[in-house]
This record gives C-alpha cells, sequence and structure tokens, in this order.
C-alpha cells in the first residue's frame, strides 16, 4: 500500500490483468484474480470504495422485498437473486468477523393477518438461505416482546417478526478487499483516472493513459500495459465502455439512494427495523451502525453523474416521514447529523427496459465482453454478492486467456481476520492502557491489525489521545491511515476509514483541523496546503449540510 512505490511499477511493469475501479466488484476480481496467478493492476480514479461501495445500507442481505416480488410476479430472476445473496451472506460473514457481524431485524406490523403474513414469507427467506451461517431463527414477536426490543417503537404496533441478516462496515470492508490482493501480489492505486485506451492494428486495448489527480494538472498522463483489461466502474460503466468502443450501447441506468443518520436514542436498542412498505411500494431500513441510526433508502433514476448524489430535503423528509408511524417519539428535523447518496448500477436489458422504473430493475450482475476492443466489463450487482461477481468475471477472463481457473475466497479470511478473536483484547491490555470502548473499537475495525495501530502509540504516547471527545478514534489512526492504508485526503480518512463523515457532518467539521495537521506532517504536506485542504473540506461538508436544508431531490 505504498502509492509512489506501486505507481512507479505501474508505469515500467506489464500486467496480465488490469482492473479499472477499485470499489467492491473491482477489489474482489483483484483479490481473485491474484489467487489464480495474473499478475493484477487495480486502479480507481478516486479513493478505495469511494463511490457506491461506501454509501450502502451496510447490510449483506438476499433482499426480502425481492423474494415478495418473486412470489407476486412469478419473477424466477428475483429469486435467484434472493438466492444468490443468501448464498453469499455467510461467506462475508465468515470472510471478515471483525468488520462483518448478525443483526436482529424488526418488521413490525400493525395486525395479526399482516404478522402471519411477513412470518411465513420470512420463514421461506430462512428456506433459501439452508440456515448455513447458523443465523437464529425467524420469531413473531407480540407487542410486549417487540417493545422490550425495541424501546422506542408505536404503542399502536400489534406485533412484529424479528428475522437475522449481516451487517457491514462496507469501506472497510472493501478496504479489507484490497490490502488482501496486495498481499497476494497485486499492484494498487487509488486517484489515477483514465484519460484514454491505446489499441493495437486490430483495435484490441493494449494499454490505458492515466492521469495522477495527486499531481498537478499539467503533469502528462502515463500508461499501464496490459494483455487484458476489465471495466468495474459501477454506474460508470457505460462511460468507460463507450471510450473503449463508441458503437456501443448503453446499459446503465444509475438509481440514486439516500440515507440519513439520526441518534440512536430514538431506538434505544441493539436491533434494527425494516418498514415493509412505503407509499410507492419501498421498503425503508432503520439500522443502529456505531452508535447512530442509519436510516434509508430511496430509489430513483439519477443522470447527473458529473456531480456526488447527496441528501435532500425532501429525500430526508420522506424517511422521516416514512419512519415517525412507527416511533413513540417525534423526529425532529435537527436532529439530522449527517445523510449521503449512493449510487446502484442497474443494469438494462439488451431488449431495452429503460421505460421501467428502477426499482423493478435487478440487482443481479453481467459479465459483458466486447471483442471488438477486447474489454471486459462486470455490470451490476450489489454488496452482497462481490465475490460471486469476481469469482463469474475472473472465470471468464481466465477462460479468454486460456488459463485455468479455481475460485479460492470462499474460505478465505481476509486482512484483520486472520487469527482474529478475543485473545487480542488480552494482548492488548498488558502493554496499552487503552480505554474499553476505545479498545473495543479498535479490535472490531482493525482485526489482528490493531497491534500495528497500538505499535504506534508506543512509540508517541500522543497518539494515543482521541481525536475528539465523544468518538473512539484515536489520532494514531490518522497516522496509519496515511502511512498503511493510502489515505491521501483528509476526506479518505473522516468518510471511509473511519466513517466519522457518513455519522455526524458537525464532528468532522471541528476535527478536520486536526486530521489536517496529522495528515499533512505524514504525507509532507506544506503549511499553506494544510490550512487549503482542511478550508475545502470543511466547506464541502456545509455544501451538504445545505443541501439536506433544501434543493430538489430530482436529479434526472
Amino acid at each position: 500500500m505504498k502509492r509512489r512505490e506501486n505507481i512507479e511499477r505501474l508505469k515500467t511493469e506489464e500486467y496480465d490483468l488490469c482492473i479499472i475501479g477499485a470499489g467492491a466488484s473491482g477489489a474482489g476480481c483483484a483479490l481473485e484474480a491474484t489467487l489464480n496467478g495474473l499478475k493484477v493492476a487495480l486502479i480507481d480514479k478516486g479513493d478505495f470504495a469511494s463511490g457506491t461501495s461506501s454509501k450502502s445500507t451496510k447490510l449483506i442481505h438476499g433482499g426480502v422485498r425481492y423474494l415478495e416480488r418473486a412470489f407476486k410476479k412469478l419473477d424466477l430472476a428475483q429469486l435467484r437473486q434472493v438466492k444468490h445473496g443468501l448464498e453469499e451472506r455467510h461467506i462475508l460473514l465468515n470472510n471478515a468477523p471483525h468488520l462483518a457481524h448478525p443483526v436482529g431485524l424488526i418488521t413490525p406490523v400493525f395486525s395479526w393477518w399482516a404478522g402471519l403474513y411477513y412470518f411465513l414469507g420470512l420463514w421461506i427467506y430462512e428456506l433459501i438461505a439452508s440456515r448455513k451461517d447458523n443465523l437464529p431463527t425467524s420469531k413473531w414477536l407480540n407487542k410486549a416482546k417487540t417493545k422490550e426490543l425495541l424501546p422506542g417503537i408505536s404503542d399502536k404496533v400489534h406485533s412484529s417478526v424479528l428475522y437475522y441478516d449481516g451487517q457491514l462496515d462496507d469501506a472497510r470492508y472493501c478496504l479489507a478487499v484490497v490490502q488482501s490482493a496486495v498481499n497476494e501480489g497485486a499492484v494498487v492505486a487509488n486517484y489515477l483516472e483514465v484519460t484514454d485506451f491505446q489499441k493495437d492494428e486490430l483495435g484490441k486495448i493494449t494499454s490505458v493513459a492515466v492521469a495522477d489527480r495527486q499531481v498537478g494538472s499539467d503533469t502528462l498522463p502515463f500508461k499501464i500495459r496490459a494483455k487484458q483489461f476489465l471495466n468495474c466502474t459501477g454506474p460508470f460503466s457505460d462511460k468507460l465502455r463507450v471510450l473503449a468502443n463508441p458503437s456501443l450501447e448503453s446499459r446503465i441506468k444509475p438509481s440514486k439512494g439516500v440515507h440519513l443518520m439520526l441518534p440512536l436514542a430514538y431506538f434505544h436498542s441493539e436491533y434494527a427495523m425494516l418498514i415493509p412498505k412505503t407509499k410507492d411500494g419501498r421498503v425503508i431500513f432503520a439500522i443502529p451502525f456505531k452508535n447512530h441510526l442509519l436510516v434509508g433508502t430511496t430509489d430513483d433514476p439519477y443522470s447527473d453523474l458529473e456531480n456526488e448524489p447527496t441528501l435532500k430535503n425532501t429525500e430526508a423528509e420522506f424517511l422521516m416521514g416514512t419512519l415517525q408511524p412507527y416511533l413513540n417519539k417525534k423526529i425532529e428535523r435537527g436532529d439530522i447529523q449527517s445523510g449521503f447518496g449512493g449510487l446502484r448500477p442497474l443494469v438494462l436489458s439488451k431488449k431495452s427496459q429503460e421505460k421501467k422504473a428502477t426499482k423493478s430493475l435487478l440487482r443481479d450482475h453481467e459479465v459483458e465482453y466486447d471483442p471488438d476492443s477486447n474489454l471486459v466489463s462486470l455490470l451490476g450487482g450489489k454488496w452482497t454478492t462481490y465475490r460471486l461477481m469476481a469469482s463469474d468475471t475472473i472465470r471468464f477472463v481466465c477462460q479468454h486467456m486460456n488459463r485455468d481457473y479455481t475460485s479460492k475466497t470462499a474460505d478465505y479470511l481476509l486482512v484483520g481476520a486472520v487469527q482474529f478473536g478475543k485473545n487480542l483484547s488480552s494482548e492488548i491490555d498488558p502493554i496499552y492502557l487503552f480505554e474499553s470502548t476505545t479498545k473495543k473499537h479498535l479490535i472490531e475495525k482493525y482485526g489482528s491489525l490493531v497491534l500495528e495501530i497500538a505499535g504506534l502509540t508506543k512509540e508517541n504516547p500522543n497518539l494515543a489521545q482521541p481525536i475528539l471527545t465523544g468518538f473512539p478514534n484515536i489520532k494514531a489512526e490518522v497516522i496509519y491511515a496515511a502511512r498503511s492504508e493510502m489515505a491521501v485526503e483528509i476526506r479518505d480518512f473522516l468518510a471511509r476509514r473511519i466513517r466519522m463523515e457518513i455519522l455526524d457532518w458537525e464532528a468532522v467539521k471541528t476535527v478536520t483541523p486536526i486530521v489536517a495537521e496529522l495528515m499533512g506532517k505524514e504525507l509532507g504536506w506544506s503549511e499553506s496546503d494544510i490550512k487549503a485542504k482542511s478550508a475545502s473540506y470543511i466547506a464541502l461538508i456545509s455544501k451538504f449540510q445545505l443541501q439536506a436544508e433544501s434543493g430538489n431531490a430530482q436529479n434526472a
């Protein structure tokens, strides 16, 4: 994870496979390919998981709404999608137990008939999963038990159905996949943007020109040479496909989904809630995440790909209005602590589905091959099936390159999961005097790498100090992220390495100058750079806050 060294290697070496896009699918493909003996380059125009892969609902699931559609519309494709998700659920939980864990979801109902309906549906959901992950079975809870598990729930609720899925820290999970690929030999770099493809006399891609977004704009792009190129850019896949072959038609219909963050005090619980039906046919989740309450998501077409999707006022009102009937306490507009928007890369079939609403399009994936340019594109998909998507893609790549392929990631422990267990706490205690909340946070975020973080505090005890009162993060994490996790911008750290940006905007604005000073010293920024980067990031957060208070939700 040494960016400068890696860029020098990208400039001078040739690769079997160059993967463009380092979100969940690209990172998964990089790990799968390196484990099959390919020499792999992995690049992204932003940070790792800086797009869709850090802005999910943080669930590992098959999708209960897809199951309902499968039976109501006799849609086998929807059922297959649920099956794929549930087959992968136990693998994601087992491969990184420090970053993923089971979570109980309570579905409140207002009548016994609705309770029976959802209980039977979730029983089928478990049947499809075959209980490979040993999660507790679903239960139909009476009103008293429901209020015991969710003290903040409305008195009007009749009963509820409790079932279990998985939860993950999506950005950290993606980073663990990237780090694992690096350990297996992949060469990776963030902030490298594709500007052009070079081709041979037959029109096949031989190299890609990339611009380093961390240097001046007057610096010329450099070339990365590879035998095969793989497009894993999610919602932006069409841009790369057309760059490789202008005759290709669009295949991606991006859909925007937003979330907002409220104080966990609205729930007083470790259980999550599934609101099974909204006025426009969606489902909404309210999920505890890092001592906050994550509420989402929406599903609307989005075409403004040049601008980052954000939470708008009308979207916040919709989410709060949907959640309110299920709570006793009135949700106050001023309690919104942060919000974020992400894009789903929904795939149009070759028989155009453009007239369909985005919520009706499948979240399944497709491996596309363009024989004219020799570009392979991994289209669509979702977080839960990232490993299956990677397996299907690298199987195709290996067959195309006349190489043997065997999927090797089903039992592969990601970075931080090796030797992860309760003994970590006992290893830390005799040497490092962390508070219990800090120690728990560090173990859950870094797994077996926690000793590397702790070691920094032994070298410099000041690094054991919190970066902000009320949060478990310590200053050593800033140094570690810059030194060992390829964090090169303030936002890399606050948004994706420790997730503070999606938890609390005001906290981010307070802590930004501290983080900028620490990162700047580690990365060699000048004092003027430190001040400029700090001011720029605070201005961005202020813009997000303003957009959440006003603005039209529709960006299509």
